[in-house]
């Protein structure tokens, strides 16, 4: 393969990112182009070459229908479960509308409880208490930590569209009364770059980065699932956490890094750490591309 060409900033000279702890390596972020500027920055920082190949589309918040026939009766509710941060945004979006803001803020129930810092955080922000954070980091994970506690309790669980419905059935063996609603839908963007599809097929990357189950199935629509598992054990697939990493490990497929804490900075500082043992054990360089 072709050297690569040399990268920097204008704070950043070739030799101090030469040192970075990224620096060499080229990682394709899946994330929608409105919420990648984050994570492409904090990779950026740690030195990679970043190539942008959103697989969702923006984020579409659901006005109307049972997400707004549930926020009219949201004090009726025990619990409120909160899976993402667009899940918060979104009901807090609709719930301004309807003129149910402060009602949602003030919830009376037993329990809102969100899955992962990053959701709480986003709920905590828009004024919503924050109760419980799943320390799994998986909506599996609030059902087993909630255990019997939401038995007989109506349970409101604002989600997308695309979400796994193996929670909703799991709370309802738990003796929960669950009202799933759709409060943002998760649509496929525009045709992917050709130029970084095939440069996926060719193993012409380092890493490809997953922040959600969906992401990871858009991709699979341009790649099948086949070719991606094949490709897992050249490139490095990195999750954003274990609901993502199940997802993708379920098509076939390696999930060598995976964060520890579900938020940009942990997938960050994930993909760092692998590379930083790949380095002590002398065994980064040896993976062949081709």
């Amino acid at each position: 393969m072709p050297e690569r060409a040399g990268f920097c900033s204008s704070r950043e000279g070739p030799l101090d990112r030469a040192n970075q702890p990224l620096a060499g390596k080229r990682i394709v972020v899946t994330r929608a182009s409105e919420r990648a500027d984050s994570l492409v920055q904090e990779l950026e920082r740690a030195g990679a070459e970043v190539l942008r190949l959103p697989t969702l589309g923006a984020a579409a918040p659901v006005s109307g229908g049972p997400l707004s026939d549930a926020l009219r009766q949201i004090e009726s509710f025990d619990a409120i479960l909160f899976l993402s941060a667009t899940a918060v945004q979104c009901t807090f979006k609709q719930s301004t509308i309807l003129g149910k803001k402060e009602q949602l803020r003030n919830f009376p129930g037993q329990l809102i409880a969100a899955v992962g810092a990053v959701t709480a955080q986003n709920a905590i922000d828009h004024g919503i208490r924050i109760d419980l954070i799943a320390k799994g980091g998986t909506g599996e994970a609030l059902v087993k930590e909630l255990g019997a506690s939401l038995s007989g309790r109506k349970v409101f669980l604002p989600r997308s569209d695309r979400g796994d419905r193996g929670l909703s059935e799991a709370l309802r063996e738990a003796g929960a009364l669950v009202t799933e609603v759709v409060a943002y839908s998760t649509p496929a963007p525009e045709p992917l770059d050709p130029e970084i599809v095939e440069r996926i097929c060719r193993a012409d990357v380092d890493v490809i980065t997953f922040t959600s189950p969906s992401a990871f199935r858009n991709l699979s629509d341009w790649i099948d699932t086949l070719t991606l598992a094949r490709l897992s054990s050249r490139v490095r697939f990195a999750a954003i956490g274990p609901t993502t990493a199940k997802s993708i490990r379920k098509a076939g497929s390696q999930v060598e890094i995976e964060a520890a804490e579900p938020s940009v900075r942990g997938l960050t500082e994930a993909i760092v750490t692998y590379y930083e043992r790949q380095k002590l054990n002398g065994a980064g360089a040896a993976r062949s591309r081709g």
